[in-house]
């Protein structure tokens, strides 16, 4: 025990400090116009710790116990006090920095007031904005970091909200599932008001910690580490940086207090904006950044020595199961849907596959997953993360391979759905071990930017990405064109008739494309483009249409042909009518497909296709009924076709085989 004298002049010490809390101003008002309050330091538990949400927020399977990124919950001390906006930045406050953004101002039809918060401002320009307040008060502003923004929003509170387990209506703008700005899905009163502090305020005084808009903050976003922390600042590097608080246009499950969201720090969309800390800066040291994924590990970077292809002799092999997540899974892998593939040959002779998962398509928890077959080896590894911006549906991947560089294009929406995707691509130069930092290559959330995955390169030298200029299951593919390398794209401006087209290069230079719907005739339609996707010409192709589940796969073949899969109903092949996965070539560019077959060994196995496609017979006569579909071909002349679960390996010779 203290001697007594030393207790004394403790507990004198302490009652000090909080004398002097006590007669610090709680609120002022700085240069700008902007109002702060005070937050004293203290200790709160961040994060949420899995216990059931309340009924009224376990509206879906993943939203039962908060998200996987939410935990584990951890006791974190914030040891000195910082000053912190009450409202979020507002457009006359922001546009005292940058009198351009005025400009901006009714984007999309949102935040066009002076007292509405600023939107359509970057990571970079809201830390550029508080940098330029320090220098015009001689004070230090900053963005929060995530353990701030939490600890301040909260205000003392345990639960989903600071108004409790439910929040008010006043707080709700437009919370729902949004297709905005899809033009076909759009609802008419998706365009709200983004006023500031017109809701009632936490006890500590902050407006809007829930809902509005959300906010950015300091800290690069990486997954929570366990144990006791003191001014944390997240991870040490990423791709994204972590944004709060939820916006309008999106589940109110998104609102809670522990929920967390993140953005690319270029990103600029109608749903982030921000509020500022005057404060020191950060004290706590960043967690390192996390180490490699299963499907990154261990990756040989030595080329791969192909044995000479038999051109020949028929090979065939499969269907293998390449999707290994197991069941029950939560998050980031998620046992409910995997759909939607990409695969790449890698020089060193792995293949690389690519996919999303989710609960569902339309939802904020869809992320990119992958998958590597080892050169040599014959069972494909379990998942494992790949590419997820955090509450951000991405949709949808695609992989390109030239010159020792593999390429990967995503979409990525604001919210959920693919209503409002931006284009990303990173690229890797070591067998797809590291990947550069994403980047935005076309930047306006839209539709017309959802990726296929039929990437190719034009004997021009051209990088052509096409992508879904619509939503549904009807309206087309345009196409994104880069004629330096991947560095700058531009929308060719034409319509493919179908979505997910297959698109490839003919001979004498013109574009052809097969999609779904659009249907010309009762079968599949054929778009040519001799002005690299301006203009389309369209007509019936002789194959039969496909529609939902179904996506084919189109590209030419190394030895020359061109070669298609896709999906059939009751076709003749032989003297057979024949349904499911076939696969056919052309050898005069796609004039004609003489070479037909059905993508089975008749060995009369029964699979699962996973996704849409659920169980189907191999038979002489039935194949896989569904699924997307992703081809590439290594240089040993075999064929690799992946479905949504399936991985089939074959060559030309056992496409053309004669059979009985």
């Amino acid at each position: 025990m203290l001697p007594g004298e030393t207790i004394v002049k403790t507990w004198i010490l302490a009652a000090l400090i909080a004398l002097n809390a006590a007669a610090q101003p709680r609120e002022m008002t700085n240069s700008a116009g902007m109002k702060l309050v005070r937050i004293d330091a203290g200790q709160f538990t961040m994060g949420s710790d899995g216990s059931p949400l309340p009924a009224a927020l376990a509206t879906k399977p993943h939203f039962k116990n908060g998200d996987f990124d939410e935990q584990p919950a951890h006791q974190v001390r914030i040891s000195k006090p910082f000053w912190i906006g009450a409202y979020e930045v507002t457009n006359a406050q922001y546009e005292q920095f940058d009198p351009k953004h005025r400009e901006l101002r009714g984007k999309r039809g949102f935040s066009k007031n002076d007292d509405e918060a600023v939107v359509f401002v970057s990571w970079h320009e809201a830390v550029a904005f508080c940098q330029w307040l320090s220098r015009k008060e001689g004070k230090n502003y900053r963005l929060p970091t995530e353990a701030e923004w939490e600890y301040a929003a909260r205000a003392g509170t345990g639960g989903p909200y600071h108004t409790g387990e439910s929040l008010p209506a006043v707080f709700l703008k437009n919370q729902r599932t949004s297709w905005f700005p899809d033009p076909t899905r759009t609802k008419p009163d998706e365009v709200v008001p983004l006023t500031v502090g017109l809701t009632p305020p936490n006890a500590w005084g902050l407006y809007d910690v829930h809902g509005n808009v959300e906010e950015w903050t300091h800290d690069w976003y990486g997954p929570y580490q366990d144990g006791v922390q003191t001014d944390p600042v997240g991870r040490a590097g990423g791709d994204f940086r972590v944004a709060r608080g939820g916006s309008h246009g999106t589940d109110v499950y998104y609102l809670r207090s522990a929920n967390r969201s993140g953005a690319l720090p270029e990103d600029k969309s109608w749903v982030i904006g921000f509020r500022v800390v005057q404060a020191d800066p950060p004290r706590g040291k960043p967690l390192p950044v996390p180490g490699a994924e299963l499907h990154a590990r261990n990756v040989r970077q030595n080329a791969w020595k192909y044995p000479a292809p038999d051109l020949n002799k028929p090979f065939f092999k499969g269907p293998r199961e390449y999707v290994k997540i197991p069941p029950g899974s939560m998050g980031p892998l998620f046992s409910q849907h995997n759909h939607d593939p990409a695969l790449v040959e890698c020089p060193n002779g792995d293949l690389l596959a690519i996919w999303y998962t989710c609960v569902e398509e339309p939802g904020r928890e869809l992320g990119i997953v992958a998958s590597r077959l080892r050169a040599g080896t014959e069972e494909w590894e379990p998942a494992s993360p790949f590419w997820d911006a955090p509450d951000r549906n991405d949709h949808a991947p695609a992989l390109f391979y030239d010159k020792g560089t593999i390429f990967h294009f995503n979409g990525m929406s604001v919210a959920a759905t693919w209503g409002s995707l931006a284009m990303i691509l990173r690229t890797s130069t070591d067998n797809g071990r590291t990947w550069t930092k994403a980047r935005l290559i076309q930047p306006e959330h839209q539709t017309r930017n959802m990726p296929v995955e039929s990437v190719f390169q034009t004997k021009e030298g051209y990088l052509v990405v096409p992508a879904d200029a619509v939503t549904g299951g009807q309206g087309g593919t345009a196409i994104h064109i880069s004629r330096d390398e991947g560095r700058t794209w531009t929308d060719a401006g034409g319509t493919i008739a179908g979505i997910h087209a297959g698109v490839v290069q003919l001979k004498d230079g013109r574009l052809m494309a097969l999609g779904r719907g659009d249907n010309i005739d009762g079968r599949m339609p054929r778009s040519i483009s001799a002005d690299f996707g301006k203009t389309w010409e369209r007509s019936a192709s002789e194959f039969p249409p496909i529609s939902g589940g179904q996506r084919l796969a189109l590209t030419r073949l190394r030895e020359g042909p061109l070669f298609l899969a896709s999906f059939a109903k009751d076709m003749t092949i032989g003297n057979r009518k024949v349904n499911g996965l076939f696969v056919a070539l052309s050898f005069d560019d796609g004039q004609t497909w003489p070479v037909k077959r059905l993508m089975s060994d008749g060995s009369g196995r029964r699979m699962n296709g996973g996704a849409w496609t659920g169980e189907f017979a191999l038979s002489d006569d039935t194949a896989e009924p569904k699924g997307y579909l992703s081809v590439t071909q290594t240089p040993d002349g075999i064929i690799h076709l992946i479905s949504s679960r399936l991985h089939y390996a074959f060559n030309a010779a056992w496409i053309q085989e004669k059979r009985p």
